[in-house]
């Protein structure tokens, strides 16, 4: 099947935000995923060869001692969740960059993965009156609260139109 969708208890808003709605502090959280076997071999079939990705017996003889997620797929993942449960814009989640991508434990079967993102700042543009940027801290966890992903990423918002 792959993995699992479900709604998080979270302080998701539907509501299309503006540049000026945001403020540091504030934070995003949403959705759960489930992560299984066959979402981990398919993702790294495709994207991450690596025997400890690919195959139960290969992994047991890795360092990991166990079959695990890509990182990049966890990254994939963080990124759908981002975006069904992070500041929503009428542009879209534009990333400018990320830094300081990190994964501190990694991610096995039966995981449930959710991201939480907090902004850092706000800055609108000083050449384009339409827009402006803003830094925010991401943070995915699993059921155990532990952390399997952090980064800082910029992300292009629009600014509200003058009535």
């Amino acid at each position: 099947m792959g993995f699992h969708r479900k709604e998080h208890e979270a302080h998701v808003s539907g509501k299309i935000v503006t540049l000026e709605d945001l403020a540091v502090g504030q934070r995003y959280a949403g959705r759960e995923v489930t992560l299984d076997a066959d979402a981990i071999k398919a993702f790294a079939g495709a994207f991450d060869p690596q025997p400890f990705h690919l195959d139960e017996e290969a992994a047991q003889a890795s360092v990991f001692g166990r079959l695990v997620a890509s990182g990049w797929h966890t990254m994939a993942l963080t990124m759908r969740l981002l975006v069904e449960s992070g500041p929503r814009t009428s542009w879209g989640l534009i990333g400018l960059g990320a830094d300081d991508l990190r994964w501190p434990r990694p991610v096995i079967p039966g995981d449930v993965l959710r991201v939480e993102s907090e902004v850092l700042s706000v800055h609108p543009s000083t050449s384009k009156a339409d827009r402006g940027t803003a830094r925010l801290r991401v943070t995915t966890r699993n059921q155990r609260d532990e952390v399997v992903l952090t980064l800082t990423t910029t992300v292009l918002v629009p600014r509200r139109q003058p009535a």
